[in-house]
């Protein structure tokens, strides 16, 4: 299970999602709500264990003791390409995720972005690329089937797109620089069944396949950072504010991905 922030019910700001401002303190709450909701679905689907990246910011936001037993929690961030899905195997039966919204790029979330707000988009072959994508794929590299994600009613529509067999929990809509969101205790009811009505499903319906051929396209709001970026092997200035590379190989994206977006 990979847990983010800016898409749990409420969160409209970057002030809420921000550990040193004191909006935080009840967002982080409602995060770790909604990620044992999710917990709890799965073990009521009969999950014996569950891992937990915490995904978003310095990954020390979920409370540990208002999380299941059965869980594993994985905070801070190694370094590895697998980024938000850190850990991940082809030991796991099934991948979710929590509180994940718009990608940079669209305007379903006040919040949206991805993985960094120095970026104005990335494209994987011209579709707009959301952590939800990048996770996706990676788990599709392991062979992991993608059941459940909760989130924006924007990121919950691409994930539809993308499979409709993955069961997807909207719990807050974005227009414009405001959100409209569902009461806290029902996000987390509907996530709680949402979670275990997707395990006793079909897992099969839920893989996703990665595209033979990568093309990557990364535009940057600063024209000297693509600049920088360019200097990577295998990546290409387009034009001042964007670049591009191609693969075959997905970890090959990540890998690409997670030096040119710390530039």
């Amino acid at each position: 299970m990979s847990v983010d922030i800016e898409g749990v019910t409420g969160v409209t700001d970057w002030d809420e999602t921000d550990k040193s401002k004191p909006d935080y303190q009840e967002f982080r709450e409602q995060m770790t709500a909604e990620a044992s909701a999710a917990c709890r679905g799965a073990l009521a689907a009969g999950a014996k264990e569950i891992w937990i990246k915490d995904a978003h910011g310095t990954a020390r936001n979920l409370i540990p003791s208002k999380l299941p037993v059965e869980t594993k929690l994985i905070r801070g961030w190694s370094g590895h390409p697998f980024s938000m899905m850190q850990e991940l195997d082809e030991s796991f039966h099934a991948a979710m995720m929590i509180g994940y919204h718009s990608s940079a790029g669209t305007d379903t979330n006040p919040l949206a972005h991805t993985i960094t707000g120095g970026l104005s988009y990335i494209k994987i072959n011209d579709r707009y690329a959301s952590e939800f994508l990048l996770n996706a794929y990676t788990a599709a590299y392991k062979k992991v089937p993608v059941i459940f994600i909760s989130g924006d009613r924007g990121i919950c529509d691409i994930a539809k797109d993308i499979n409709s067999g993955i069961i997807a929990v909207p719990v807050k809509e974005g227009v414009g620089n405001l959100t409209v969101n569902i009461h806290p205790d029902l996000s987390i009811d509907r996530i709680q069944e949402g979670v275990e009505k997707a395990l006793n499903g079909n897992l099969e319906d839920c893989r996703i396949r990665i595209p033979d051929s990568l093309t990557v396209e990364v535009r940057y709001h600063l024209h000297a950072r693509a600049n920088q970026a360019s200097n990577f092997p295998g990546v290409q200035l387009q034009d001042p504010h964007t670049v591009s590379f191609n693969t075959n190989d997905y970890f090959e994206v990540l890998r690409t991905l997670s030096f040119i977006l710390k530039i």
